[in-house]
């Protein structure tokens, strides 16, 4: 009779043999030397003790473990180290990763948990500090190897990325090469189709010290399409004979060379990307489209639509960051304007950041244990906390005001709350409400999904005479509410209206709806070429108020930018106020002054002074922030100013005095009618004075404490009366005075 091991397209054909189904120690090292384990190696085990029957001899699962933990340290020698895996996946389980005593998991090999645990806990072994897929060592080289590693599972200088730099080897006791450990750093070297970075955070504690840290974990799209395929990885490797097999027990083990294997794993992903599962290829969008299909959400707005019906329409959306409310949203403005959307899937790389999952929130209520409903996300998206964790359960009272959040000023609002890239669930309500919770326990629900989806950023771009560019941008996510940030979402496109209308534009002007912070970034990562011709913007949030203006200057704070806007504010909105950079509430202005990129981003807002009670405004970040509070008067004049700040920066050359001395205003017939304009007449000969080649016309009507118009109409007279040049050529198109 004949038995037949099958794993992995691995067939060993042997004679049967009762005694097969048992192994000693010595069989184990037999068999590690015939699959090519040398004294001195670097190994990497993966084990399913199981699969090889009966340790004989060996009358509990210790003496098991302690059995082959022997026969490996046997066969690398004491000049060799050992690495076994003791996965806890903490940070996705949002526990606290203690280096010395979180238990090993064991993955998908939970019956090997004893023999990984016995590992760990030998007086010798050196423990990762990976949150999800630590390890733990034992040998000479075992502090090189797993110390210090940087904050990704299986990316660049990860643990598999050193075993097969130093040489290593990997063996595989009982268990399928495409359950190798290597083939996910593969992969994500690589970068697979299917696969996608998420950002984990959470506790490390070690020595009793605790840090908060974010760890890099590339999952996988949750698909039949995407499991892995048992067969063609074992095929290849025979094939190209990477790997070496022996039998033990009723089982085997395979070994191969860290390095080799990677390579082969690779070529076969360059090949075919889908190569190491099952298939078919498919578009990534389409896989998380159909695990997570997407919310009826749509929104409609008519052709040239006024500002007060592009808030009314859109903010009703549940618009987080990455989610079908932001997209409807932002189709419904591109019916608007003509505009470019640009895509960045989950787990891109935006700078220092990644692009988080999309999120849908299905369903979710607090309910009292009889069943009495005291609220649910049907009735305001704000009371669920956005990006919260799923969660079902009878919570104690106690634990359930962990995770309830109340507006901090506000009784009655509801608070809108975020965690974009902490992992928690979290439910919001007004404080009257909370306060009125007694009973001792209470019945949760949060239907939540994260997936795989696209950030979106759309991109409106009015060409002007010279690449050089000016960026408008506004955020379009903060659902269920206006002023911040829709008001600034209709100024913009109002503005942009205007911008395109004109016939010729001295600067190119981009606007950008993004989601906020990660939006300006994704954005910025993907067009680092054009950050040169940036020579600055103005973001737009919180308008429609009834409060003057506040500007907030840029981080180098004397730009042109800078000097232009504050001088168009201060002739358009007299009350209007200036606010050096971060001293007001920031948003992604601070992503274009960021080190690196460093183009000077103002910030155009109407709230309430920092001294006031409720600064910013009243009704920040709550349910009350709603149409109903919108000025659409003051809208229109916000909407003006940012066009004032346009032309004043648009006319802001530098003159060039084409005279010596003072002019003869009687012989060139330089006048100006001090009863139609009487400052541009005050301003005439200071002006005059000024003109050298050396400061531009908003400069010179800082100096003259003139308005820059009054400076204007100086220039456009000694223009016309050829005292004046500009090193560039004069812009034509509609002004707003």
């Amino acid at each position: 009779m004949d038995r037949r091991t099958a794993r992995d397209g691995v067939s060993s054909l042997a004679p049967y043999d009762a005694d097969c189904a048992s192994y000693t120690e010595s069989d184990l090292v037999a068999a590690l030397r015939s699959a090519g384990i040398e004294s001195g190696d670097l190994l990497f085990v993966q084990a399913s003790l199981d699969a090889l029957g009966v340790a004989r001899g060996r009358a509990t699962a210790d003496d098991r473990c302690d059995m082959v933990l022997r026969a490996l340290r046997h066969a690398v020698g004491d000049a060799g180290t050992l690495i076994v895996p003791t996965y806890t996946f903490s940070f996705c389980r949002r526990q606290r990763f203690d280096v010395a005593e979180s238990v090993t998991d064991g993955g998908p090999w939970s019956e090997s948990a004893d023999f990984l645990e016995h590992v760990r806990h030998q007086p010798d072994a050196v423990r990762s500090y990976d949150p999800i897929h630590s390890v733990v060592a034992i040998g000479p080289t075992a502090q090189q190897v797993v110390k210090d590693l940087p904050s990704t599972c299986f990316g660049v200088d990860s643990l598999q990325h050193r075993l097969r730099r130093e040489g290593g080897k990997i063996c595989m006791i009982g268990l399928d090469l495409h359950e190798a450990t290597m083939v996910h750093h593969a992969e994500v070297m690589s970068a697979v189709p299917f696969r996608y970075r998420k950002l984990f955070t959470g506790e490390i504690a070690q020595q009793g010290v605790i840090r908060r840290e974010g760890w890099i974990y590339d999952v996988r799209i949750t698909a039949p399409n995407t499991e892995l395929e048992p067969s063609r990885i074992a095929g290849e490797a025979r094939a190209r004979s990477v790997v070496r097999t022996a039998t033990v027990g009723r089982g085997f083990l395979q070994v191969v060379q860290a390095q080799p294997f990677y390579d082969l794993v690779c070529a076969a992903l360059a090949a075919d990307p889908w190569f190491t599962v099952k298939g078919p290829p498919a578009d990534p969008i389409d896989l998380a489209q159909d695990c997570q299909p997407s919310a009826a959400l749509q929104a409609t707005m008519p052709p040239d639509a006024s500002m007060e019906a592009i808030v009314r329409t859109l903010w009703p959306l549940p618009r987080d960051i990455v989610s079908d409310g932001y997209d409807s949203a932002l189709a419904a403005i591109a019916t608007q304007l003509p505009m470019h959307v640009h895509e960045y899937p989950t787990g891109t790389e935006a700078f220092t950041w990644i692009v988080p999952e999309k999120w849908t929130c299905h369903e979710a209520w607090l309910e009292t244990l009889d069943g009495r409903r005291l609220f649910s996300y049907a009735d305001h998206p704000l009371h669920v906390v956005s990006y919260s964790l799923p969660f079902e359960g009878v919570v104690s009272r106690d634990e359930l005001f962990r995770h309830l959040h109340v507006h901090e000023r506000l009784p009655e609002a509801i608070p809108f709350v975020f965690m974009y890239y902490d992992r928690d669930w979290g439910l919001c309500c007004s404080r009257r409400l909370r306060d009125s919770l007694v009973d001792a326990r209470y019945k949760v629900v949060i239907r939540t999904s994260s997936g795989f989806g696209t950030l979106k950023v759309g991109e409106v771009i009015a060409p002007g005479a010279t690449e050089d560019s000016i960026v408008l941008c506004a955020h379009l996510c903060h659902p269920a509410m206006a002023v911040d940030d829709l008001t600034g979402v209709a100024v913009a496109v109002g503005v942009m209206r205007e911008l395109l209308r004109r016939e010729r534009r001295r600067y190119t002007y981009r606007l950008l709806i993004v989601p906020e912070t990660i939006g300006s970034l994704a954005y910025l990562s993907d067009h680092q070429w054009l950050v040169p011709h940036m020579k600055g913007g103005l973001f737009l949030e919180m308008l429609g108020l009834d409060n003057p203006h506040a500007l907030q200057r840029s981080l180098a704070g004397d730009t042109e930018v800078d000097e232009c806007f504050m001088a168009a504010l201060k002739a358009g909105d007299p009350a209007g106020w200036t606010a050096s950079y971060r001293s007001v509430p920031g948003n992604d202005e601070r992503q274009f002054n960021a080190p690196g990129i460093r183009v000077p981003m103002l910030s155009l807002l109407r709230i309430l002074r920092p001294s006031a009670d409720h600064y910013p405004y009243r009704e920040y970040h709550s349910s009350f922030d709603t149409p109903d509070i919108v000025d659409w008067n003051r809208l229109a004049e916000s909407q003006r100013l940012v066009l004032r700040m346009i032309d004043t920066l648009e006319r802001n050359r530098v003159p060039i005095n084409r005279y010596q001395g003072e002019v003869c205003c009687s012989r060139h017939g330089v006048h100006i009618d001090p009863s139609t304009n009487p400052e541009a007449h005050r301003a005439l000969f200071k002006t005059m004075d000024l003109i050298d080649g050396t400061r531009s016309i908003v400069q010179i009507a800082r100096e003259c404490g003139a308005e820059v118009d009054a400076v204007q109409t100086v220039m456009d007279e000694l223009f016309r009366r050829r005292l004046i040049d500009y090193g560039d050529a004069a812009p034509q198109g509609s002004e707003c005075r």
